[in-house]
């Protein structure tokens, strides 16, 4: 089975690093030229282009905040006009906020709320009224294990996530007429330079607390988002990718089971 992505172009947010990093990799690697977006690390973005290029594919790097409106449209217009038609978009800039609720912040809300899912909303519906007028293409949000179940500490972030699935069914059913399917790929304990930072041994940490007796990686993040944005997922939309290794399916058991 082919899962290649020939001759289309893809717009990846957040891409300076990390997960949107690898999916951009990704996609290039499946045959896509990718606008390499991301807000705060300019030097970043610029590495993520550059790599892709190296892959033989065409990139540009294309400076936003997501979640400004003004920002957006800009950014959509350069896109616009360095790729004739936007195939797949995907949504993967985003912020968090480790405060207790009470001492949440009106501020600290309103940056991982405006970052993750208002610029989620912002650009979905700028893609998706060009994907409209060209026939269809393929929407991938990134949510989280938060998605599923409270992180403690993160209210912001988790309000955010689980807001991002229910947006992406509505977004689901309202764009099916025009041939637009929108998914979520939710990753578990993946690592990566943020995450690494978080727990003195992040993969020893969250690995035995996994089924699959591992951390997840960037690429097994971005090997779901790629498949999503191929012909062989045309069928697939509203739907939720958990790629977390079983960790956010195991209950909480009084004992463990053989």
């Amino acid at each position: 089975m082919s899962l290649s992505l020939e001759g289309r172009n893809a717009l990846v947010t957040g891409a300076g690093k990390g997960v949107g990093r690898g999916i951009a990799l990704q996609l290039a690697r499946a045959g896509c030229d990718v606008a390499v977006n991301d807000h705060s690390d300019r030097a970043g973005a610029e590495a993520t282009a550059a790599g892709i290029e190296a892959l033989g594919r065409r990139a540009f790097p294309v400076f936003a905040d997501v979640g400004n409106a003004g920002d957006v449209a800009a950014m959509f217009d350069v896109v616009l006009r360095e790729f004739e038609r936007l195939h797949i978009h995907i949504n993967n800039a985003g912020c968090e906020t480790f405060k207790p609720l009470l001492e949440l912040e009106e501020r600290d809300w309103d940056r991982v709320i405006g970052a993750n899912l208002k610029g989620c909303f912002l650009c979905t519906q700028r893609a998706a009224r060009h994907m409209r007028e060209k026939g269809g293409g393929r929407i991938v949000n990134i949510g989280s294990g938060c998605n599923k179940v409270p992180f403690a500490n993160m209210a912001s972030y988790t309000a955010s996530k689980g807001g991002i699935e229910m947006f992406t069914k509505v977004a689901a059913v309202e764009l099916g007429r025009y041939n637009i399917t929108v998914n979520c790929v939710a990753p578990g304990a993946i690592e990566t330079e943020r995450t690494k930072r978080q727990v003195g041994d992040y993969a020893a940490t969250w690995g035995a607390l996994t089924p699959l007796g591992r951390i997840g990686t960037v690429q097994d993040v971005a090997d779901a988002v790629a498949f999503l944005a191929t012909d062989q997922a045309s069928f697939i939309t509203g739907q939720t990718i958990r790629v977390d290794g079983g960790l956010f399916v195991k209950p909480q058991w009084p004992r463990e089971y053989d």
